[in-house]
């Protein structure tokens, strides 16, 4: 029916993980999106669409990024509406400045000074500008 898909992963046609009785707990959510995130990191395309329920999306997201700035957490923990496409990039911070990237994403931090912060920094120690 989709001949450009792999399904090969999915191991059985029933969710196993549903049950009609019970409602899986908002923390439970988080944390089997955290371990969605942990797998996406093993796979090789740079570039993959998720397409799932609203609320595993807030939930996951909720969760991940807790020391970003307050308004990139604001923006990552917004409801999603209906049918909402929403594009995010995750960084892993262990390849930043290293030479190897992870990602074809252009807004890697590229290594060197952060003009005009860094500057502003050292004006602000008093060492002033390093030559």
């Amino acid at each position: 029916m989709f001949p450009a898909i792999d399904f090969s992963l999915i191991e059985r046609d029933e969710d196993i993980l549903w049950k009609p009785d019970i409602r899986e707990k908002n923390e439970e959510v988080a944390a089997r999106g955290l371990k969605f995130l942990e797998w996406l990191w093993t796979r090789k395309e740079k570039e993959i669409a998720v397409v799932s329920h609203s609320g595993f999306l807030f939930h996951t997201l909720s969760a991940f990024g807790n020391d970003c700035h307050a308004n990139v957490k604001s923006e990552i923990c917004t409801h999603f509406a209906n049918c909402e496409l929403r594009s995010v990039v995750i960084i892993d911070r262990g390849t930043i400045g290293s030479d190897e990237s992870s990602t074809n994403f252009p807004g890697k931090i590229p290594q060197g000074l952060d003009l005009p912060s860094d500057v502003a920094d050292e004006k602000l120690s008093g060492s002033g500008p390093s030559k």
